[in-house]
């Protein structure tokens, strides 16, 4: 049993709705109310980090909150600074929380003389006295491996996999999973099981980063409702290279499922005028205006998931029961009910 009452949750600037609706739906599962702990997170005026939390913090297991996305350096200098602070004021253990994990992508060096930043990250988080992590569909799954700390990796696809049951109820059998690249196919696959779909690949050929030279689909798509699985979307070039690929390879129609919309310009633009009929992003990263305003895509929630994991963190129970869409249904109750 946890020798605190509560768990205490504290969160930064990167993205206080995801915060405030995990707190929310900790409130529910718990049967009463759960706050986010008073700080005090700015900036000074050369842009320093300050930190400031106005609750006694002494002996408590504490969540910090935060993602590393853009600003990434502020961010995560966020997160640093307050593991700091609560660090030296005495908290039993400090968990992050980092739906999206920053530098993910610097997770090995592709040629010399290149850094493999994600260990960097990983061993500023531990210095800092963060004693575990909890993730969402890190980039590399090795990644884990950079800590000598516990990091729980959650998977979107279970929650996916409820929204496309939900979305393509009766066309089920007219579904094909896409991985947009060789790389991404376990996780396109995982999807597959779960919807019981089969699944093709996008081979892409790169002349040089952020440039996509040559697309060739592997597998047959003539008429099937093609939906393209991968964790990160950012400019979405080789996202919507891909859905053309696709719909001059004879598919039907184009959806996306991607677990973190980073959606730098021109994202959206591309997004707008590409023949994919819908794109879906979880809110791991905290939405702009413009993605907001974008009508193809979608935002499907995580505060349920992450809301439930951070309890079974604190009252030491199985995170890996998360990874099934079996138990996540009366978690995402009344969202994809028939």
């Amino acid at each position: 049993m946890p020798s605190t009452s509560e768990p205490k949750i504290i969160t930064g600037n990167a993205n206080p709705e995801l915060s405030a609706a995990i707190a929310r739906r900790m409130s529910i599962h718990r049967g009463s109310r759960v706050e986010l702990v008073k700080t005090r997170v700015e900036r000074f005026n050369d842009g320093e980090v300050f930190v400031e939390v106005f609750e006694n913090v002494r002996g408590e297991d504490m969540f910090i909150l935060q993602s590393t996305s853009n600003p990434a350096n502020d961010n995560l200098m966020e997160l640093l600074v307050m593991a700091d602070a609560l660090r030296r004021s005495s908290a039993q253990r400090i968990t992050a929380v980092i739906p999206y994990f920053g530098y993910a992508r610097q997770d090995r060096r592709t040629k010399a003389r290149t850094p493999i930043t994600a260990k960097l990250v990983a061993n500023m988080l531990v210095g800092a006295g963060i004693e575990r992590v909890l993730t969402m569909d890190l980039h590399a799954a090795q990644i884990q491996g950079f800590f000598d700390i516990p990091v729980d990796n959650l998977y979107a696809s279970p929650v996916f996999a409820l929204d496309v049951a939900h979305q393509f109820k009766g066309r089920m059998d007219e579904l094909m999973v896409v991985s947009p690249d060789v790389g991404g196919v376990a996780r396109a696959r995982e999807l597959a099981k779960r919807i019981n779909a089969p699944l093709s690949i996008v081979d892409k050929r790169r002349e040089k980063p952020g440039e996509v030279a040559e697309m060739t689909v592997i597998g047959d798509v003539t008429d099937k409702v093609c939906i393209i699985v991968d964790d990160i979307c950012d400019t979405a070039g080789t996202l919507c290279k891909a859905a053309e690929t696709l719909m001059e390879s004879g598919a039907k129609e184009v959806h996306s499922y991607i677990t973190h919309g980073v959606l730098s310009d021109p994202a959206c633009e591309r997004i707008s005028k590409s023949v994919m009929k819908s794109l879906v992003i979880t809110d791991s990263i905290a939405a702009t205006d413009e993605v907001r305003a974008t009508k193809d895509i979608r935002i499907v929630p995580t505060a349920p998931i992450f809301a439930q994991a951070i309890l079974n963190i604190w009252s030491g129970q199985s995170v890996s029961s998360l990874f099934e869409t079996e138990t996540l249904k009366p978690i995402y109750e009344g969202m994809y009910s028939a």
